[in-house]
């Protein structure tokens, strides 16, 4: 029988929009949109790259409420307010997914407010890290 499990982190707009952090249907691991707010101060950072960390910092803690990680991360959604600040988020982003490697999808729409510089989104699979990979490249 399928299992689903429902993670809410207390955050405001999840009771007001009626939406989960997580939702782990299974294996499959579906993270919502995530900002750069600090749960515990409820500040955001004003520098991009410290956004991305705090991002970060929020996917991995509820990877790890349904005993998942950032390594079995098989899929990403950038979201950059700004388009000269890809670079840098970029950046940031390769040194937290080096060798996972999900497909990646990266775009710079208008967020919900100015005060959001960047927000991701990951689709996980639980038990991904350890399966076989292979690469292929067709460059």
């Amino acid at each position: 029988m399928t299992k689903i499990v429902k993670v809410k982190t207390g955050s405001k707009f999840e009771e007001i929009a009626s939406y989960s952090r997580v939702v782990a249907v299974d294996n499959w691991i579906y993270v919502s949109n995530t900002a750069g707010r600090n749960p515990d101060t409820l500040e955001i950072p004003e520098d991009v790259v410290e956004q991305v960390k705090q991002v970060f910092a929020n996917i991995e803690r509820a990877l790890t409420a349904v005993n998942s990680s950032l390594k079995d991360v098989v899929m990403s959604r950038v979201f950059i307010q700004y388009p000269e600040d890809t670079p840098k988020v970029m950046e940031f982003i390769g040194t937290k997914f080096r060798g996972v490697n999900p497909a990646t999808t990266v775009t710079c729409p208008p967020l919900g407010s100015e005060v959001y510089k960047v927000e991701l989104e990951v689709t996980a699979y639980r038990g991904a890290s350890k399966a076989g990979v292979e690469e292929i490249s067709i460059a």
